[in-house]
């Protein structure tokens, strides 16, 4: 009997312990998952229908060494990025040719030195030159806070200037500076580094090529591709519209994305007359002449076209695409501007692939209303169609076939077919002569782009930009220069403010 009395008492503590433990337990996870339904809104910022919160990486707390911004100009997907692969840009510039878009400004690329540099990037302030009509900012274009919040862990980034620095931008100059070309980290550690340090603040008036291709850590060459193919995401209306595109043509099938770059001022600028009449030769001649910052004027058509430094002509494209055994009844969509003389040049490529589409014919208008008058819009909607496609076969080398190519090889090397357009005119121009039958002709295309769809290949190195370094270089040619942001028309080429940094005309002693 006392032994069963005593285990009582025992049992009962033992219970009430137990209830104890598991009551703190409790609360403590009832404490943890309020904290977490409250999350500060400094750490939370508000999401695309795209976005998704648990994909945050956590913040890189670290001392910032100053504040850059960077000021990208041109098209769309130069002010994305420039990673150029095909061989024959470099021909362009031996013969003193420039490309249609110029050399290519990359977000990505400054996200990179900001994180090598520790400094806080401020959100890209697009410039708008003279010969383009679109005003678009950044985030017209992209998601600001995706691109900040997904990029926390490797760089500060901020949407503006804070109100301190923008108060000293008041009354002292905005000291900017145009980085060397194909730079090393050395030159960025060396000469660029101490004139943050020393002004707080610096501006990159320019940012195409800036940072060497080749010769960099991993770690940051990754970063360029996670910046490009994952930070900068499009705003919620471009991305519904994009993907609103894709299913409609997921519905019907496989698709493909044909970039077909046939446009006038292209031809203007490349002087390529393949096909065209006498009077739409002279009428392309005439533009190029009207262009003062276009380098060359006399230029031999043929000799370019057969060094493949033209774009493909439709009805060119058409018998490609038919050599290569992409079936008649697929669904192409065309990613392009608006074609020279569209009713005449597209009838030849129409009657070979009849199931032709464009945004313009896929959409309502008032559902493409809302992009019509912005160039970059239109063009992020090509991008994330040709991004999404089953095959992507651009034309011509440039800016989106690069941007196009790489994220499709991120995205795991879906299949792009970059054209060896000098010996595809060679094949053509057999195959129209009657030196080379079809089944010939086919088989040689087929062939030669057997390795050229998207597959995982070793990355070159371009003899002609190896990692550069200022000894060899030589001197730098960067240029800089003070302005005062008070009476900024009368002394300055740039000014900025919270809003956006303009470009004026001219560029004194550059």
């Amino acid at each position: 009997m006392e032994s069963a009395a005593a285990k009582q008492p025992f049992s009962s503590a033992c219970i009430k312990f137990w209830a104890v433990v598991i009551s703190t337990m409790l609360l403590i996870l009832w404490v943890c998952a309020m904290q977490l339904a409250t999350v500060d809104d400094k750490t939370m910022v508000p999401k695309s229908a795209f976005y998704f919160p648990n994909s945050f990486p956590p913040q890189r707390i670290y001392e910032s060494n100053g504040y850059l911004i960077i000021s990208p100009d041109g098209g769309l997907n130069q002010k994305r990025l420039w990673v150029r692969t095909d061989s024959n840009f470099q021909e362009l510039v031996d013969t003193g040719t420039e490309t249609s878009s110029g050399q290519t400004d990359r977000i990505s690329d400054m996200v990179a030195i900001a994180r090598y540099l520790n400094v806080t990037l401020v959100v890209p302030k697009f410039a708008h030159g003279k010969d383009r009509n679109d005003t678009c900012e950044f985030a017209d274009i992209f998601d600001v806070n995706h691109f900040i919040t997904s990029l926390r862990d490797e760089v500060k980034i901020l949407k503006e200037l804070p109100s301190e620095q923008k108060t000293k931008l008041e009354s002292e100059p905005l000291y900017y500076m145009f980085p060397m070309s194909f730079a090393s980290l050395e030159y960025y550690h060396q000469r660029v580094l101490p004139r943050i340090q020393k002004r707080g603040i610096l501006l990159f008036a320019q940012t195409d090529a800036r940072l060497a291709n080749n010769g960099l850590p991993r770690e940051l060459q990754r970063l360029r591709c996670r910046a490009s193919y994952e930070a900068l995401r499009y705003t919620q209306p471009i991305e519904e519209t994009g993907r609103k595109i894709v299913d409609v043509l997921r519905e019907k099938g496989p698709f493909l994305v044909l970039h077909l770059r046939y446009e006038k001022d292209l031809l203007a600028f490349t002087g390529c007359d393949e096909g065209l009449t006498e009077e739409e030769a002279a009428e392309v001649k005439q533009l190029r002449y009207s262009h003062d910052e276009w380098k060359c004027k006399p230029i031999d058509s043929k000799k370019k076209r057969r060094r493949g430094l033209c774009p493909l002509t439709p009805e060119d494209t058409a018998l490609v695409l038919q050599a290569l055994g992409i079936d008649n009844t697929t669904t192409v969509y065309i990613a392009a501007g608006e074609m020279y003389n569209k009713e005449n040049r597209m009838a030849h490529l129409a009657a070979a692939y009849p199931n032709l589409v464009t945004k313009q014919t896929m959409l309502k208008p008032e559902e493409l209303e809302p992009f019509i008058e912005h160039a970059h819009q239109m063009a992020a909607l090509d991008y994330i169609v040709a991004i999404e496609s089953d095959v992507y076969v651009p034309t011509f080398f440039g800016n989106m076939e690069e941007a196009v190519a790489g994220h499709r090889r991120y995205l795991g090397y879906k299949t792009t077919i970059s054209l060896d357009r000098r010996l595809v005119f060679g094949l053509i121009d057999q195959y129209k002569n009657g030196t080379l039958m079809w089944d010939e002709f086919s088989l040689s295309v087929n062939k030669i782009h057997d390795d050229g769809r998207g597959k995982p290949a070793r990355r070159t190195e371009n003899p002609d930009h190896p990692v550069t370094t200022e000894a060899k270089r030589g001197k730098s040619k960067e240029l800089e220069q003070a302005i005062s942001i008070v009476g900024q028309k009368e002394k300055g080429i740039w000014s900025y403010s919270s809003c956006k940094i303009i470009r004026q005309q001219g560029r004194n002693g550059k």
